[in-house]
């Protein structure tokens, strides 16, 4: 058994959502720049360049890379062998949030009572927490603040299972279609297929850890996602909805096993602003 304070767990959430926040992850950059080198339209050329301009000023000055801060969206890998210390896990990860969105001048977006009086808790919190209890004596933080743009265009549906690949294929893609410009592409796709209603949202959101790009391992999947990406960026939607090729910088999907009168989709989005940071204690 090993025993990690809540005072390391509040520093470590707080400095990870300030430097998601700041500084644009590598992969996403790539993919950004690959994009720009690939888009046929002079406007979404422009489009991009722009927004590369804006990852690098924003890390050069450590100012949010978007107004939009976010949700703040915490998936936990806790160790079985792990005991927390201190104080409360899920408390502390809010100290954190509190913090981190304080201490850095990121935008407070959380309201309470959002179906009428919408107060703004005024420190983002509550934060949004996900926890998987894993084999190990270590504790993996994945800070992701999460754009109300992207995240509104979210869609789930749970067809019938003889809608097959295809069905799925349709859905995802016609999701991205009526987004169009709202969750600021080019998006990374977020697919979960599978289980029950909740937990395929959940597997189309933790998708949007996953490397940009990276395939996943099982090549069915891997095959599916090129062909959603593939007609994605047929739509024209183009970096920020002004047209062109690449509507998506890559699709990632997640797969889990379903009841056999189910076949639960859900469409979860991210924006070009693809922040996540993570950690290990």
């Amino acid at each position: 058994m090993r025993d990690i304070n809540v005072k390391e767990i509040t520093k470590t959430v707080s400095r990870l959502f300030q430097e998601a926040c700041y500084y644009l992850p590598e992969d996403v950059v790539t993919a950004l720049k690959q994009a720009r080198e690939a888009e046929e339209s002079p406007v979404g050329r422009k489009v991009l360049d722009r927004i590369l301009e804006n990852t690098e000023i924003s890390a050069k000055g450590e100012i949010p890379l978007c107004q939009d801060t976010g949700d703040a969206v915490v998936f936990l890998e806790l160790g079985q062998d792990v005991h927390i210390v201190g104080g409360d896990l899920y408390s502390a990860i809010n100290e954190g949030v509190r913090q981190g969105y304080s201490e850095g001048y990121l935008r407070k977006s959380m309201v309470t009572q959002p179906f009428s009086a919408r107060i703004n808790t005024k420190d983002n919190t509550p934060a949004i927490i996900y926890t998987d209890i894993v084999p190990g004596d270590r504790l993996k933080i994945i800070a992701m603040p999460k754009g109300g743009g992207a995240e509104n265009m979210s869609r789930l549906a749970v067809l019938p299972p003889a809608k097959g690949r295809q069905g799925v294929i349709d859905f995802v893609v016609n999701a991205v279609d009526e987004a169009g410009s709202n969750p600021c592409p080019p998006v990374i796709v977020g697919v979960g297929i599978g289980g029950t209603a909740e937990k395929t949202v959940m597997l189309a959101k933790k998708a949007l850890c996953r490397k940009v790009g990276e395939p996943n391992p099982d090549p069915e999947v891997a095959e599916l996602e090129k062909e959603i990406l593939n007609r994605v960026n047929n739509l024209g939607i183009g970096p920020m909805g002004y047209g062109g090729r690449i509507t998506a910088l890559a699709v990632h999907a997640e797969v889990f096993p379903a009841h056999i009168a189910s076949l639960p989709v859900a469409v979860n989005l991210q924006c070009w602003c693809a922040r996540h940071k993570e950690a290990i204690i």
